[in-house]
């Protein structure tokens, strides 16, 4: 098989909980572009807080907010804004539950505190960087949304119209946090806009992840992998299982298909 798109997570795929990533990483993604591989970076971060390690891995092309916006070799391809009106409900929500929430734009994050201990943990785990208090003069910019110190029996109150659904983070060390996807605004739905546009077969596309927000992303290729620490409901949505974030799961994956040596 020849593959010509491979889909890349950040945090638990790339990235190991000290926010480093294996030399076998950086060797897979180099192998793969020099085999004619297109590479996105697929993740729920801003793009904004990416672009350092896209430059250290030489990725140009990148699919952030879970999707809600893609750059193809410095072209905006994907810009989808959650809208103002859901915007402030959420902001209702958190307030009357005890939740925090961070909303991205394409330059900042805009966090509805800073002050809080599960915020600054949040922003520890993640390295945060451009963070601002939220005002709602950009709340038609929102582009992705997280409810961070969320109870969990909270999660449905978020879940305003059949379009929404919450996808529970999972990286270590972070508060009860989750992301607010749209059922047709995630990795999926983008990769399949992508493939498209590319003309790349989706059989000729792989992806990695590990957190409930990549199920439509394994979904939306022909050779999903879900890492080894990745959540226990996202293995049902891989055709395949590789070693984990620390064990070199990319690498180790990529040369079970034959495209890495």
């Amino acid at each position: 098989m020849t593959y010509k798109a491979l889909f890349l997570d950040i945090d638990g795929t790339i990235l190991k909980p000290d926010h480093t990533y294996t030399d076998s990483t950086k060797d897979a993604i180099l192998q793969a572009k020099n085999q004619g591989v297109e590479v996105f970076i697929c993740t729920g971060r801003p793009l904004h807080e990416v672009d350092a390690l896209a430059e250290e891995l030489h990725v140009e092309s990148l699919i952030g907010y879970n999707g809600a916006y893609a750059v193809y070799q410095n072209e905006t391809i994907i810009d989808e804004p959650i809208g103002k009106n859901l915007v402030h409900q959420f902001i209702k929500i958190a307030k009357e539950h005890g939740s925090e929430i961070v909303m991205y734009t394409s330059e900042k994050n805009y966090f509805t505190s800073l002050d809080s201990t599960a915020v600054q943990q949040f922003n520890h785990v993640f390295q945060l960087t451009k963070n601002e208090i939220y005002s709602n003069d950009v709340a038609d910019k929102i582009i992705g949304a997280t409810v961070i110190n969320l109870d969990p029996a909270d999660a449905a109150l978020y879940e305003l119209e059949t379009n929404l659904r919450l996808s529970v983070v999972n990286i270590e060390g972070v508060p009860m946090s989750y992301d607010i996807i749209r059922k047709n605004v995630n990795k999926g739905e983008a990769i399949n806009a992508i493939l498209k546009r590319l003309n790349i077969p989706k059989e000729q596309a792989i992806a990695f992840g590990d957190g409930m927000n990549d199920k439509e992303m394994l979904q939306a290729v022909g050779e999903g992998f879900a890492m080894e620490n990745a959540h226990p409901d996202l293995f049902a949505y891989a055709k395949h299982t590789t070693t984990s974030v620390t064990e070199s799961g990319i690498y180790n994956g990529l040369q079970k298909i034959g495209l890495v040596k």
